[in-house]
């Protein structure tokens, strides 16, 4: 690096700075809010109205045309909203992981910003720094750095400075090198930087992002095809109406083209785009208030068809904390829950007290600062009522010899009494220290170390390791003074057996029943992780993940290299835990389920799940512990890194899908029921509804409960159903039929009312007798749609239950909507504006009995649908 251990110089400083850029990973471009606005215009229907707005002004009929763009305009702006609130939100969650690093330049040492460091810096490191740039170390002394958000081990890296050989080796295991975002967990080190920015590990990562394609969403697929079903239908309809019309010969073609807008009109749901941010939007609401932060709408229908749910395990489905979990004194293994704290009055006293004085943990006011091994330790003690301040205090360490990874031990001097009695106390790797142990402490007693009694303990060490606990021996031995000569062979010998303990990073205590509720739901849970492969399927089989007994199902990152995409492919479903992968499986093993045609969504909080998180359908970052890549990667962030909250947002989705799909079963079959009553018009020769009749019916009466259905309750079996997966749309389960014949329904119901208008006829004169005819009509047909809202309230159920009336803003824009819908008939001056006249009571009558028909003969029909289905299943 052409630099020296007294560091860089200033000019070398400013040139490299000049060369490299600044320490700081590239960040992307945010659109702009006209850019934002701009790409709402990008949907068809969208595009259609437009047009449609633009061909009504020109004949002349400008109030639709402001209607139309209003509509078009404001669902806009609400989408623009929607986006930039999330954006913000984002970047408050995104902080400097490193705002500073000890450099030495000059000669001196000096604290500069982190992205201010170039290629050649050396920087200090200390136990709670973060590293600050990718680095080759140059000094350690008992130095360890956890890598998780890198690599997914959940241990710290003992570092070295020997070269690593070979050189092929992974991330995990390059323990000559220090990495940018990691943290110093123990230690001192010193280091050169030999990347920043774009060019470390992280950067690397973090690069390929922006080769990763963005999938569009389910929600996104369905609702353009929807798009262009509707269009290619309209384009059909209109023309066919337009020629009948002109070959007739009983319109001009302004007329005809008027009449072709309002058939155009009629069948696009105008307020569906905005219906559908807007359902979108209240479930971010909700979910917001539940820990997770929606960044993209349609993230939140794509959880509600989420078939597979990759995760991460450090940090997510696990604690990132070690715990200490059992302990084994007097030959036998207990619960640590149950044990007691540092005390010389019993075997477990005895071993709390060795967790305490063996230990290099700082105790600060922002909580314990160490090597999460040791940490554990002294949390232990603090959970059993020790004050570990008071407790280090009153025994002061006198000498040491700090740990190293040859001999696998540490070992310190401690005052234990007033009388100044000493304690030699000894941790380290199990079967190192049994070796060098002659007695055991037992039963409140010293004896002899039998070979017998060794052996059985060794037995008990194997067994706590195959549960993929990280197990550590104590021993100790009192002296009279400190040995003069504190070196290994002088002073870590006949020792006296205390115990063991087994740690591990525990599972977070919700995720169990997270992952039964999920699985109940239909959805397979994964764990991905960097890992080894007995703690990955050790932590698996406590959540519930795979069996005890299904070896099977889990591969390693190793393992994945030997097999071809095709063979994977065709093997994927056999594994639900991976164990030391590198960033590139996980990107792998998403893609083999989406080619199965899975729903994938993907949570993670490390750099190395950045990737993934972007190629899923859906990435679901961490808030807390989440690195700002993954956070920029993801789709939804969890404030509270809960895994718990995955599922509740899974129980969400559902039910803004389920919401969704009322919405548009109710607005297409209304929208139907229009384009039927139009046509028919138009072929039998009467007088048909205007463009303002069929723009006051779809955005009043059509779109108040139409947004109020997206409050609907979940049903109480949504969490027991099938994943609808990628297939599945919006007609689905029953919704095309549905739409097909509630429409006719409507449409033949308003006919009917129109045709009784001119049959029996309540004024007199040609001019008045149409007049009323279109009037009963437009009525008929706002009414029917407001009491077919109820029908909607459910897609198969029965609405005659005690929660008919439960949705609160559904009532109030029924309510709303009806009042808007009488004023336009029953007050002065709307009623010219909209071409209608007054009805009399016998005339509202009928009105009023064709939307209660409609309810009645929906309700039948769905008791038929019922009773078939129950059949069906039966058989």
């Amino acid at each position: 690096m052409k630099s020296s251990r007294d560091g860089l110089t200033d000019q070398m400083v400013s040139t490299r700075r000049d060369e490299h850029g600044p320490n700081a990973l590239a960040a992307k471009r945010q659109t702009t809010l006209l850019e934002k606005f701009i790409a709402q215009f990008k949907d068809l229907m969208i595009v259609v109205l437009i047009v449609a707005a633009i061909i009504a002004a020109m004949t002349g009929e400008v109030v639709d045309a402001i209607i139309i763009l209003l509509v078009v305009v404001l669902n806009a702006v609400f989408g623009v909203f929607q986006e930039a609130k999330a954006e913000q939100a984002i970047n408050a969650l995104q902080e400097m992981s490193a705002p500073n690093a000890h450099v030495r330049r000059n000669g001196e040492t000096v604290t500069v910003k982190s992205d201010e460091l170039v290629p050649g810096d050396i920087v200090l490191l200390e136990a709670g720094d973060i590293v600050p740039a990718d680095m080759r170390l140059l000094e350690s002394a008992s130095l360890k750095i956890e890598e998780s958000a890198l690599t997914g081990e959940s241990v710290p890296v003992t570092k070295q400075l020997a070269p690593v050989t070979p050189t092929n080796v992974g991330l995990g295991d390059m323990s000559d090198l220090a990495f940018m975002n990691s943290n110093v967990t123990y230690g001192r080190g010193v280091g050169v930087v030999t990347a920043t920015g774009m060019q470390t590990q992280v950067g690397r990562i973090a690069g390929l992002l922006d080769n990763t394609k963005e999938r569009k969403t389910p929600l996104q697929e369905n609702l353009a095809h929807l798009g262009k079903v509707l269009t290619a239908l309209i384009l059909v309809v209109a023309v066919i109406v337009f020629a009948v019309g002109m070959i007739r010969g009983n319109e001009t073609l302004i007329n005809m083209l008027l009449t072709a807008i309002s058939l155009a009109v009629a069948a696009i749901p105008e307020g569906l785009p905005a219906i559908v941010t807007i359902t979108l939007a209240l479930g971010t609401t909700r979910m917001a208030k539940l820990n997770a932060l929606v960044r993209r709408l349609p993230a939140v229908e794509t959880l509600g068809s989420t078939d597979i749910i990759a995760s991460d395990k450090t940090g997510t489905l696990t604690q990132n904390k070690m715990t200490v979990e059992k302990i084994v004194v007097d030959g036998e293994v207990r619960e640590a829950k149950a044990g007691v704290g540092a005390t010389t009055d019993s075997d477990e006293g005895i071993l709390a007290t060795l967790l305490m004085l063996n230990n290099d943990t700082k105790l600060t006011a922002d909580g314990l600062v160490g090597d999460p091994t040791e940490t554990a330790l002294i949390q232990y003690n603090m959970d059993h009522d020790v004050t570990a301040d008071k407790f280090l205090a009153a025994h002061p360490r006198q000498a040491e010899i700090p740990f190293d990874s040859e001999r696998k031990l540490m070992t310190t001097v401690n005052k234990m009494d007033d009388t100044g009695t000493l304690w030699i106390t000894v941790k380290g790797a199990p079967d190192e220290l049994l070796k060098r142990a002659t007695q055991v402490q037992r039963n409140g007693q010293v004896e002899s170390l039998t070979d017998e009694l060794r052996e059985q303990l060794l037995t008990i060490n194997h067994q706590l390791a195959v549960q993929a606990l990280r197990v550590l021996a104590f021993a100790y031995r009192p002296v009279e003074a400190v040995p003069a000569t504190m070196t290994s062979d002088k002073v870590e010998q006949d020792l006296i057996f205390a115990g063991f303990v087994g740690m591990i990073d525990p599972e977070r205590p919700e995720v169990a029943g997270a992952v039964a509720e999920a699985k109940s739901a239909g959805i397979r849970p994964l764990m991905i992780t960097g890992d080894h492969a007995d703690t990955a399927k050790a932590i698996a089989v406590r959540l519930g993940i795979i069996q005890a007994d299904d070896d099977a199902g889990v591969i390693t990152g190793a393992q994945l290299d030997d097999l071809s995409d095709a063979d994977f492919e065709k093997r994927v479903s056999q594994y639900s835990v991976y164990a030391r992968v590198a960033p590139e499986h996980k990107v792998r093993i998403v893609n083999a389920w989406q080619k199965r045609g899975k729903v994938v969504a993907m949570t993670g909080d490390g750099v190395n799940d950045a990737p993934a998180l972007k190629t899923a359908d859906i990435g679901v970052g961490m808030g807390i512990t989440g690195t700002e890549v993954s956070k920029g990667a993801s789709d939804m962030v969890l404030a509270d890194d809960n895994f718990s909250t995955i599922v509740v947002a899974v129980r969400e989705g559902r039910k803004v899908f389920a919401n969704i799909q009322k919405a548009i079963q109710y607005l297409l079959s209304a929208n139907l029921g229009e384009v039927l009553t139009l046509f028919v018009m138009t072929m039998m020769g009467w007088q048909i509804l205007a463009p303002v009749h069929i723009l006051w019916i779809n955005l009043v009466t059509d779109t108040f409960p139409a947004i109020a259905l997206g409050l609907e309750p979940a049903e109480k079996n949504i969490m027991k159903q099938k994943p609808r997966g990628r297939t599945s749309n919006f007609l689905s389960g029953g919704v095309f039929g549905n739409i097909i014949y509630q429409g006719l329904l409507e449409g033949g119901l308003t006919l009917l009312g129109y045709w009784l208008a001119l049959t029996f006829p309540v004024h007199a004169g040609a001019e008045q007798i149409h007049a009323d005819a279109l009037t009963m009509a437009f009525a008929t047909l706002g009414l029917i749609q407001l009491f077919h809202a109820f029908n909607s309230k459910s897609i198969h159920g029965t609405i005659f239950t005690k929660q008919l009336f439960k949705n609160r803003a559904f009532n109030w824009a029924i309510l709303v909507a009806f009042v808007l819908l009488a004023a336009t008939i029953l007050v002065p001056g709307f009623n010219t504006l909209f071409h209608v006249t007054t009805l009399d009571w016998f005339q509202w009558l009928i009105v009023i009995g064709a939307g209660v028909t409609m309810i009645l003969i929906v309700e039948v029909v769905k008791l038929v649908q019922r009773l078939r289905k129950s059949g069906a299943e039966a058989r």
